[in-house]
C-alpha cells in the first residue's frame, strides 16, 4: 500500500493564461528533475475538476525507504513552486490524511526532513 501527496487549489475566478504556463513549467521542470524520474511517479494534475477547483493533483510516494525522503524533499518543493504559480487560491496540501502546513518564509516543509 502506497503513500500519496494530494494538492488541490480553489478560488472562484480560472486560471488565467500566465498562470497556467507557470504551471506547465513547474511541472514540466520539477518532473524532469525529480530524483528518479525514470522510475517514480510525478506532479500529476487531474483533467476534471470540482467547481471552484483551478488545480488538482496527486504525486504518490516511492514505497523504496532510500527514495522516499529524497523524493519527498523534492515533491515539497514542486508544490511550493506550484503555489507561486498560483498565490492567490485556498490551497490545501497533505501527505495522504496529514496536512501538511505552509509557511511564508519556508513554503511547505516538513519538520526534520531536511536534516
Amino acid at each position: 500500500m502506497g503513500v500519496s501527496l494530494y494538492y488541490t487549489a480553489r478560488r472562484a475566478t480560472s486560471l488565467a493564461d500566465a498562470e497556467l504556463a507557470a504551471v506547465g513549467q513547474v511541472v514540466d521542470t520539477y518532473n524532469a528533475n525529480a530524483p528518479f524520474s525514470s522510475e517514480e511517479e510525478g506532479l500529476y494534475l487531474y483533467d476534471r475538476l470540482e467547481p471552484g477547483t483551478v488545480l488538482d493533483g496527486s504525486t504518490k510516494m516511492p514505497s523504496v525507504d532510500d527514495r522516499a525522503v529524497p523524493s519527498l524533499v523534492h515533491w515539497l518543493a514542486a508544490v511550493t513552486a506550484l503555489r507561486g504559480a498560483v498565490p492567490d487560491a485556498d490551497w490545501t496540501f497533505t501527505l495522504d490524511d496529514y496536512e501538511i502546513e505552509w509557511d511564508d518564509h519556508t513554503g511547505y516543509h516538513l519538520p526534520g526532513l531536511g536534516d
